[in-house]
C-alpha cells in the first residue's frame, strides 16, 4: 500500500511539477511498477526508505534474464532514479539508493536515414488524385521540411502556423514551445491542402484548430501516420524498415551534411543537449572523402 501511495503522488509531480506528456508518465510509473512486480516476485517486504543499491543490483539481473534488452533496461533504470530523487525533494526518504546505479552500456545506433533521392521516390509514390494524398504530401513534406516528431505533427495547430513569417509553432517532448522554420515545399503543400481539402471538411468539435484530419474531421492518430508512411515506403519500393521518425532522422543528416551548424540543428530539433544531436554528425565515408576533395587545400 505504501508503494501505491507514493506511486500516485509521483505520477502528480510528473503531470503537474514536471509537465510530462501522458505517454511519458506513463512509462516513468511503469519503471517503477517493474520495480514493485520484482520485490512481490521475490518476496521481499521492503519499503522505500528499506530498500537497498543490492536489491537495485539484483533487479537489474532479474529484468536481464527476463530478456529485456540493454537500452530498455537503461530507460527502467532512469525511471527509478527519477522517483528516487522525487522521494528525496519529499523528505520520504534520506538517501537516494539508485545514486551509485550504473546503466548497462549501450552501443550508439545510428539512426536509420534515408537518402534525398529516396525521400523524392517516397513522396512521388503519393495518389493525388484522392484528397488524402494531398493531405499526405502536406504531412510528408511538414515532416521533412522541418524535422517534426510524429507527437508533433498530429498536435499542429492553425494558430500555430505562421506562414507570413515560415515558421510553424510546435509543442515538443516536456510541453515546451518551440518555433521551426518552414520549407517553400511545405508552405505550399500546407496551403493547398488547407484549400482544397481541409476547408470543405465536416470537423468534429475539438478538432477546429487541428491542422490534419482523417476523413471522419478528428485529429490524425501516430499510429496512422505510421502506416501512411509504411504504405508510401512500399509503393516506392524503398526497402528499409522506416517510420515516422526516418523523416526527423533524414531532415538532420541532410542538414549537416549540407554544412548546417550544430546548435541551429538542435534548436530545430528540439534536443536539450547537443550531444543528442551529435549522433547526426554520423556521415558516410564518401561523403567525408568527397569533402577532403572538395575542400582541402592539398587535395
Amino acid at each position: 500500500m505504501l508503494w501505491s501511495s507514493y506511486l500516485k503522488a509521483y505520477k502528480s509531480y510528473l503531470q503537474l511539477e514536471k509537465s510530462l506528456s501522458p505517454n511519458s508518465v506513463n512509462a516513468y510509473v511503469n519503471d517503477v511498477t517493474k520495480l514493485i512486480q520484482f520485490l512481490d516476485y521475490k518476496q521481499l517486504s521492503l519499503t522505500p526508505q528499506s530498500i537497498k543499491l543490492t536489491h537495485f543490483k539484483e533487479f537489474i539481473i532479474w529484468i536481464n534474464e527476463l530478456g529485456m534488452e540493454a537500452s530498455s533496461q537503461a530507460r527502467v533504470l532512469s525511471g527509478l532514479k527519477s522517483f528516487f530523487h522525487f522521494l528525496l525533494l519529499e523528505d520520504i526518504i534520506t538517501d537516494n539508493p539508485t545514486l551509485l546505479l550504473e546503466s548497462p552500456k549501450l552501443a550508439r545506433k545510428l539512426p536509420d536515414t534515408l537518402s534525398v533521392h529516396e525521400i523524392n521516390l517516397l513522396i512521388e509514390a503519393i495518389d493525388l488524385s484522392k484528397s488524402e494524398g494531398i493531405r499526405n504530401k502536406a504531412i510528408l513534406e511538414t515532416m521533412y521540411g522541418s524535422g517534426l516528431r510524429v507527437s508533433e505533427l498530429v498536435n499542429l495547430r492553425l494558430s500555430g502556423l505562421h506562414i507570413g513569417d515560415e515558421f510553424l509553432k510546435v509543442i515538443g517532448k516536456g510541453n515546451k514551445e518551440r518555433l521551426v522554420p518552414m520549407s517553400a515545399q511545405a508552405i505550399k503543400h500546407l496551403l493547398i491542402y488547407k484549400e482544397t481539402i481541409r476547408n470543405h471538411q465536416e470537423i468534429k468539435p475539438g478538432n477546429e484548430d487541428i491542422v490534419f484530419l482523417n476523413r471522419r474531421g478528428a485529429k490524425l492518430s501516430r499510429v496512422m501516420v505510421f502506416l501512411i508512411i509504411k504504405d508510401l515506403a512500399e509503393k516506392a519500393g524503398i526497402k528499409k524498415s522506416i517510420s515516422p521518425h526516418t523523416l526527423r532522422h533524414s531532415f538532420a543528416t541532410h542538414l549537416v551534411e549540407g554544412g548546417a551548424d550544430l546548435r541551429a540543428v538542435q534548436e530545430m530539433l528540439g534536443h536539450e543537449s547537443i550531444t543528442t544531436t551529435e549522433i547526426y554528425t554520423h556521415l558516410d565515408r564518401e561523403f567525408l572523402r568527397q569533402t577532403i576533395i572538395d575542400f582541402h587545400p592539398r587535395a
